[in-house]
């Protein structure tokens, strides 16, 4: 009889788990805005899973516009490409509203190295240009593509993903993300250029590879002083 009521027990609970996981899908992405706008105020010193809100008589149309993705980027840089963002860092108002674009630009050989979107989707569309893309499972498989012009590709949130412009014309593409701020992590540059440092016992035995190699690594990865 004991044995009977915990198995009940153990059900309900379990229903309960699943109804509130399916019914609070919101919680996955960024959370939903309760007003029409609330333009980012970062000028507060407020600490807060967002950003304050801008005084509505003081919001204006610059609020919502941003022109920095209208024109290719500089690549001449050693990775062959260059990000520009159109989060809500550059455009306040979208503080809330859970969505952004990024421009990435690609020079013949470049590179967007492996590295991952914590807190969003993206949706890749190519401007102009060829790339091979890619992004790896879980399970460690590559899932990769090459696309064109007029193309479009997606990288899940989280995934370790990569983008190569493996063609002697210039790339770009514009990149859509279901939240505000994405949030990026080079995976070379997280392990090796972080502050405080990663141990280097513990990169010697990740990578397996020599001390030697670890300080030549981050002295390249490193921002020139």
């Amino acid at each position: 009889m004991k044995q009977s009521s915990t198995r009940r027990a153990m059900f309900v609970l379990a229903a309960i788990l699943v109804a509130a996981a399916f019914s609070t899908p919101s919680l996955a992405n960024d959370p939903d805005p309760l007003q029409d706008f609330c333009v980012a105020d970062p000028t507060t010193g407020i600490t807060l899973n967002g950003f304050p809100c801008k005084n509505p008589a003081n919001v204006t149309a610059g609020d919502f516009f941003f022109a920095g993705i209208a024109k290719a980027g500089a690549t001449n840089n050693t990775q062959g490409s260059v990000v520009t963002g159109a989060n809500v860092e550059k455009i306040p108002g979208l503080n809330t509203l859970g969505v952004s674009l990024a421009r990435i630009d690609y020079a013949p050989g470049g590179l967007n190295p492996p590295h991952t979107h914590p807190r969003a989707t993206e949706i890749a569309f190519v401007l102009y240009g060829e790339l091979d893309v890619g992004f790896i499972t879980t399970a460690n498989v590559l899932v990769s593509k090459h696309i064109a012009a007029g193309e479009v590709f997606v990288f899940p949130r989280g995934l370790v993903h990569f983008q190569k412009n493996n063609e002697d014309m210039p790339a770009a593409v514009i990149a859509a993300f279901n939240s505000q701020l994405a949030g990026t992590q080079s995976i070379a540059l997280t392990l090796f250029t972080s502050s405080p440092p990663v141990p280097d016992n513990v990169l010697t035995k990740a990578f397996q590879i020599g001390t030697k190699e670890v300080t030549k690594i981050r002295a390249k990865l490193s921002p020139m002083k």
